[in-house]
């Protein structure tokens, strides 16, 4: 699994000219499922996600979580960053999950992240999202399990 995670100081996902998902501060992740990925990897990478440190303390020092920062997840289902690069002028995607499964374990993920505390709104698994965000620093990981 792959989650893109961009610190924000607000993002939403607009799905037909309707906004389905948004959030103040906090994180935005892009979450992109391969064919080995597990429902034990879907949990430990949201652990990753809602533990890691990128919100700045009192000293200006990346020391919080996003709970400790009183943020929110806002998660959207993103395949292309499984998407194999390393040659020619054109992506191949052969190396993304099949869209049952990786959708099965994109709301595994999202649930982990429930189960944490957070109200997570999420975009729309396989529709033409558009992505509005103010990327906060910029502060983007790239977090892998």
């Amino acid at each position: 699994m792959i989650a893109l995670i961009q610190r924000v100081s607000s993002a939403s996902v607009t799905v037909d000219n309707e906004v389905i998902g948004e959030i103040e501060q906090g994180l935005l992740v892009f979450l992109a499922v391969e064919p080995e990925d597990s429902q034990a990897k879907a949990k430990r990478l949201a652990e990753r996600v809602a533990g890691y440190r990128v919100f700045n303390d009192e000293n200006g020092k990346m020391n919080l979580n996003v709970k400790q920062a009183n943020g929110d997840i806002l998660v959207v289902s993103q395949f292309t960053l499984a998407a194999d690069t390393s040659s020619g002028m054109r992506p191949s995607f052969t190396s993304a999950a099949k869209p049952d499964f990786s959708n099965d374990l994109y709301q595994f993920f999202c649930q982990q992240l429930r189960d944490k505390g957070f109200t997570v709104p999420t975009g729309k698994f396989g529709a033409d999202m558009k992505v509005q965000l103010l990327n906060d620093g910029p502060v983007t990981f790239t977090l892998t399990i």
